[in-house]
């Protein structure tokens, strides 16, 4: 009988690493995961159901994507956001995403505006669904997609990892009560916006939306639930 190839096994290995890391953003997003505590992987392991090897490399990866930091012998630590970092975010955003709006809108075709009116639309039924996963993966898609239209791709990378960084946490409660909608429905106003040709207009709307996440990181701050145990379940491996 012939032996497994070890590249198959790595394969396998870093399958389970992309499923927990995946887990692990999702329970950020769901608030699960608190800023400031350190959670150690034999503990989310075991919550998870895997070896705590996965989870360390999944940590790792959500480490240098600026999520999460390493506490020496003690475990990862959830990256807290100061009001400075967040105002920082959105000033670089506004500097890089304001302007190309306007490029792209002089630029795109009809055609490859209109592609994108789907994912506009994705967004919209994931706030009202309440599906943060697919709300901020859908977000994440348009807004790159639509920088990508520049021909820049360095350009796109740099806005993925500012967005990476800037990611939001514990949205529940704000996807609950209808709050996320609103930030929703400011990408096919956008896209419509761009459509008319109308280069001025798109950027002011941009950069009312980006100040509108700006205040959902407010308010996200602000109403956030009080503090519930470490053990809280944790979103499954699938």
């Amino acid at each position: 009988m012939s032996e497994l190839k070890p590249r198959t096994l790595i394969s396998v290995q870093k399958h389970l690493r992309d499923q927990v890391a995946n887990a692990l953003r999702a329970a950020l997003i769901a608030g699960d995961l608190k800023p400031g505590v350190i959670y150690s992987a034999p503990t989310l392991a075991a919550e998870y159901g895997v070896s705590a090897t996965p989870v360390r490399e999944a940590m790792l990866d959500l480490a240098r994507e600026g999520l999460v930091e390493a506490v020496r012998n003690k475990g990862f630590r959830v990256t807290e956001l100061s009001e400075r970092d967040l105002d920082e975010f959105t000033e670089i955003r506004s500097l890089i995403e304001i302007p190309i709006i306007g490029q792209v809108t002089r630029s795109a075709s009809r055609q490859e505006l209109e592609n994108l009116r789907p994912v506009a639309e994705e967004i919209v039924a994931a706030a009202r669904a309440g599906d943060l996963i697919g709300y901020l993966e859908s977000d994440r898609r348009f807004h790159l997609e639509l920088l990508g239209l520049a021909g820049n791709a360095r350009l796109v990378e740099t806005v993925a990892d500012l967005r990476k960084r800037s990611r939001l946490y514990g949205l529940t409660a704000l996807a609950e009560a209808g709050a996320l909608v609103a930030s929703a429905q400011e990408h096919t106003a956008l896209l419509d916006l761009m459509l008319s040709g109308d280069a001025a207009a798109a950027e002011e709307h941009m950069r009312h939306h980006l100040a509108h996440v700006r205040t959902l990181w407010a308010a996200r701050d602000r109403d956030k639930p009080a503090e519930h145990a470490v053990s809280a379940g944790r979103p499954g491996i699938r």
